[in-house]
């Protein structure tokens, strides 16, 4: 632990000095990555380092300096061992290297070139064993630059490479990751299986059933959209009772009418809040910048996948149980007992999401 934290040390006291100051077996690196994938590199290097390195005579001890003139003949030299040692990649393939330069510094050098990355997939990653192939003592501190932002990381003999941009995945991917985010948000989101069970338990034909959850879906999708992408946004301290007191009016609603074949209005309506409550958990997550519109539609068929499954699963169990209480009758008809109680369950459950909620806002 004393070396990293050494390490470290000497490259925040190199910031504060003079440039020409160079730290034996320690090399400071700063890399920049630019939005056209193209990488800047700039090495400094103490002079007794290269000419451990290379074999030359470049730094004069009694002075603490290296000869320019000394320099400038054993530049190809250092390129040719910098070229060797050092590496920006994308994926698999090297990034092409530019004209690279080599100045006197003081008592170092510093080596400075660039890579172009924008014909090679994958992540761009910095490779370097610059003197840590050499001296397993060695350290490279680098400082790596992306826009303002600027993070630092130790390079050793056992640790070779930084990654200095993770490869954006494909739209593909993109896609398939949040139709499973809203798959799961829809089963796991128990308020709103509770909101579905409790608005169709009347429901005895296809045709209502297609009405409700096509409104909760049409519903669902503009508020959930529009929040997404910030055009309207809701507190979910106002949203989340919101959604509870949809769950209660429903249930409640199952004791005095029996109208299923005019639910949709109601589902459409409640579907409205309901999708302010998905945008919440899509923000959680974020959208990617590049596929803002790929990855919200995914999202909204995950949602509305997960909802046709549960209404899927739901209304053939309750058909068995219609069946199971019809004792004989040619014409089955829903238990209005069975419908009751459930909605008594999840009318008393709402009010209890619905209390807790007002009191955590």
């Amino acid at each position: 632990m004393r070396r990293p934290l050494l390490a470290w040390l000497a490259m925040l006291l190199g910031l504060a000095l003079p440039a020409e100051a160079h730290e034996v077996n320690l090399i400071t690196a700063r890399v920049a990555l630019s939005p056209d994938r193209t990488v800047s590199a700039e090495l400094g290097l103490k002079g007794s380092d290269v000419d451990r390195l290379i074999g030359a005579k470049i730094y004069d001890a009694r002075r603490d300096a290296v000869d320019p003139a000394a320099v400038e003949a054993a530049k190809p030299a250092i390129l040719a061992y910098m070229g060797t040692h050092l590496a920006v990649t994308g994926g698999a393939r090297a990034c092409s290297a530019g004209n690279a330069a080599i100045l006197a510094d003081g008592d170092g050098i510093v080596y400075r070139n660039s890579f172009a990355c924008a014909n090679v997939t994958g992540d761009i990653v910095y490779r370097s064993t610059v003197l840590t192939e050499k001296d397993r003592a060695a350290r490279q501190v680098v400082l790596i630059a992306q826009g303002r932002s600027e993070t630092q990381a130790l390079l050793d003999a056992d640790n070779t490479t930084v990654t200095l941009s993770t490869a954006p995945p494909s739209l593909s991917s993109t896609m398939q990751r949040y139709l499973v985010t809203g798959v799961e948000h829809i089963f796991l989101g128990y308020d709103h299986v509770a909101f579905l069970v409790a608005i169709v338990l009347w429901a005895r034909r296809l045709l209502p059933v297609v009405k409700i959850v096509t409104a909760f879906t049409i519903a669902h999708s503009l508020t959930l959209s529009l929040a997404a992408l910030n055009v309207l946004v809701i507190p979910s301290r106002i949203v989340e009772p919101a959604i509870a007191a949809s769950i209660v009016f429903v249930a409640v609603e199952n004791f005095f009418s029996r109208d299923i074949d005019r639910r949709w209005r109601v589902a459409f309506l409640f579907g409205l809040i309901h999708g302010f409550g998905f945008a919440g958990a899509l923000r959680e997550i974020g959208l990617p910048p590049d596929a803002i519109v790929p990855a919200l539609a995914a999202f909204n068929v995950g949602v509305e996948i997960g909802q046709i499954a549960i209404v899927a699963l739901l209304l053939p169990v309750l058909g068995v149980l219609d069946r199971v209480t019809a004792a004989g009758r040619e014409q089955p008809a829903r238990a209005a007992r069975l419908v009751y109680v459930t909605s008594a369950m999840i009318g008393v459950l709402g009010g209890y999401w619905l209390l807790t909620r007002v009191f955590e806002a």
